[in-house]
């Protein structure tokens, strides 16, 4: 499982690329969070999202 990014909600805030402990959450070109491989499921991205776009699949 890993976490996911709803680029038609992302707001390109920036708050999960600070909160990823082991960051691997980068910004796109266009604003958007995207999360890259190693992923270690902790959700402390989903939890810091204000807009509820990252999701654990």
């Amino acid at each position: 499982m890993a976490a996911e990014v709803d680029q038609n909600t992302c707001t390109g805030c920036g708050l999960c690329v600070d909160t990823c402990p082991v960051s691997v959450i980068v910004m796109q070109e266009d604003n958007k969070a995207l999360v890259e491989d190693g992923c270690i499921d902790c959700g402390a991205c989903v939890e810091e999202c204000p807009v509820d776009a990252i999701s654990l699949k």
